[in-house]
């Protein structure tokens, strides 16, 4: 690089020596990050379908419609992450509501405990955002002889129809 004589008759050489100013506090310190809820209700949802026993997530009319909207052309499956999820999220702490369908003959209280364990070190983990607290609504049971396509809703499907 070549020096160059600015009018203030200093050279760029010399601007380039100049002690650094050290700034005081961490990257983190130095802006802002924000999560939006469905961020968090995508963790959440998936961290609760991974526990034993949840069958399904949302009630059977949201589950319905979901079946429904996704054999649409250009429907989206997407909202299956997030089906029966609800997060409220602050700048440091986020409240979660899950609607969750347990599979028979697993004990409920087992399940919801897993699930709130899961879902909670899931968000806190991805997001460093504190888990203040996980509503667990059940909101049906998968018995073993119910088909898979219906859950038992064969009247909300029809109404659909």
């Amino acid at each position: 690089m070549t020096d160059t004589t600015h009018s203030g008759g200093s050279s760029s050489d010399e601007t380039r020596r100049s002690p650094l100013v050290k700034r005081s506090g961490s990257a983190a310190t130095r802006g802002k990050t924000t999560i939006a809820d469905g961020v968090v209700e995508k963790i959440a949802g998936l961290a609760a379908r991974d526990v034993d026993g949840v069958h399904d997530m949302g009630s059977g009319f949201s589950r319905t419609f979901g079946a429904v909207r996704d054999k649409v052309p250009g429907g989206s499956s997407k909202s299956n992450v997030t089906r029966g999820v609800k997060a409220e999220v602050g700048e440091v702490q986020t409240a979660l509501d899950l609607e969750i369908v347990i599979e028979y003959g697993y004990a409920i209280s087992d399940v919801a405990g897993g699930v709130r364990e899961n879902v909670i070190n899931a968000v806190e983990r991805m997001t460093g955002l504190e888990v203040v607290e996980v509503n667990i609504a059940v909101s049906d049971v998968k018995l073993p002889d119910d088909d898979d396509d219906d859950d038992g809703d064969d009247e909300d499907q029809r109404r659909l129809q």
